[in-house]
């Protein structure tokens, strides 16, 4: 049976039915409309506040890597270019913040007024923190020289201390081998032993010691511990190289013990035959030559003695004073027995000595006056001087007891000086051109 009730009651029950039970304020078509445009603010607001935040934290991350590596004023001023851009990214997130806690956009009874108030402040906060977020980009982008030159020394850093590591494996391994043939290689293993505190800091790492400094280490360790290596993996080579020379040196003193002997009848044919300055020079030969055959033996012994206990820098050391020893004494040896051919071609034909000395002079004075109608008083005055000493030089072998040596010295010298002055024409005429 259909009951028909009062007007009024049904009435006020429309609104409860329409709002599905709730208490909902019913505002009509313009009331819904500013409440979606705040919520619409506030999800832009939101969207640029998660923006906002995520660019801080990928920033941090470049800023650390920067610090981690660079100690720079540049660096140093970009951490506290950054911190001021955390404060104002501070005050824009607060007051977003705000004004999203300042209006419930999800209550019943919100007045179209509260609404466009908050559609406002939200859309004032979103606009600081599209500004700030823009400031945060324009700072990113100018890191990026630091940031680059920050990446490329992380990327080395695990590579770098990787072939430090392999670098020790590979000189002890190498100095192992070493040992094993018989030789100590104390120097070396010391060497290799005081690297062990460089490995212990590389093991503890760049968090402990910086970037910059754990790079420098492991740099430093594998140029350290590769000239070990290298060195060891020479030493049988050069244990060898040392025996050798030490045989070799030994038959080379007892030779020029032997070409000492034969200094003093050199000597003698020159006292008897020349003049007292083609030979007085040469009086301390045999005495010195003895002198330092005497010092090379001893040397030699050291050295060897040096070889026996492994001591290589000794060895080498001991050896190159030998070998100088009796570099010295084979000039000198050889000084008399070619003062004494010279002096026998001489004595026969001083023509040629002339006539080669002179044919220099010319060849010179020829080039002198080349493409000139004078010659250059540079180049004239030398020369000139050079013939002059020539003639005298000549002269001075018709005495009776020529000194030969006297003249083929002033030969030489006039020689070297007409090479002189044809090098520096040449020269001159070089650059010229």
């Amino acid at each position: 049976m259909l009951m028909l009730l009062p007007v009024p009651l049904l009435a006020a029950a429309l609104p409860a039915a329409f709002a599905g039970g709730g208490t909902r304020r019913w505002f009509g078509g313009r009331g819904e409309s500013q409440r979606a445009e705040a919520q619409a603010a506030k999800d832009a607001a939101a969207s640029a506040f998660y923006e906002l935040d995520t660019a801080q934290r990928d920033l941090r991350i470049s800023i650390e890597t920067i610090t981690a590596v660079d100690s720079s004023p540049a660096a140093r001023g970009a951490v506290d270019d950054f911190a001021a851009l955390g404060r104002r990214i501070d005050e824009a997130s607060h007051t977003y913040i705000t004004a999203v806690d300042a209006h419930d956009l999800d209550r019943d009874d919100l007045e179209p007024s509260v609404a466009s108030r908050a559609r406002s402040e939200l859309t004032t906060a979103r606009e600081e923190l599209v500004r700030v977020k823009a400031e945060l980009d324009r700072f990113a982008q100018g890191l990026g020289p630091l940031l680059g030159s920050a990446e490329t020394q992380l990327a080395r850093l695990a590579p770098a201390v990787e072939r430090a590591r392999q670098a020790l494996l590979g000189a002890s391994n190498a100095l192992d081998a070493v040992r094993a043939s018989g030789l100590r290689a104390d120097d070396l293993a010391a060497r290799l032993a005081a690297l062990a505190p460089e490995l212990t800091k590389l093991n503890q790492g760049a968090g402990r010691h910086g970037v910059t400094e754990t790079l420098q280490r492991a740099d430093r360790v594998l140029r350290d511990a590769e000239a070990v290596r290298s060195e060891a993996d020479k030493l049988p080579e050069r244990a060898a190289e040392i025996d050798h020379r030490l045989v070799s040196l030994r038959t080379r003193a007892q030779a020029l013990t032997t070409r000492a002997g034969s200094v003093e009848p050199v000597l003698s044919e020159l006292r008897r035959r020349f003049s007292a300055a083609c030979w007085q020079d040469l009086q301390p030969v045999p005495e010195q030559a003895a002198v330092n055959v005497r010092q090379a033996e001893e040397k030699l012994k050291e050295a060897a003695q040096a070889r026996d206990e492994q001591r290589w820098a000794d060895a080498t050391s001991r050896l190159s004073t030998v070998r100088a020893l009796l570099n010295a004494t084979d000039e000198a040896v050889s000084a008399a027995g070619e003062r004494l051919h010279r002096l026998d071609d001489v004595a026969k034909d001083p023509q040629q000595e002339i006539q080669r000395t002179r044919f220099a002079v010319r060849d010179a004075q020829r080039l002198a006056m080349d493409g000139r109608s004078t010659p250059d008083p540079r180049h004239a005055r030398p020369l000139d001087d050079a013939v002059a000493r020539l003639d005298r030089a000549v002269a001075a072998l018709d005495g009776r007891h020529p000194d030969y040596w006297h003249f083929l010295t002033e030969t030489e010298a006039v020689r070297r000086t007409a090479a002189r002055v044809v090098s520096e024409i040449r020269e001159e005429r070089g650059a010229g051109a």
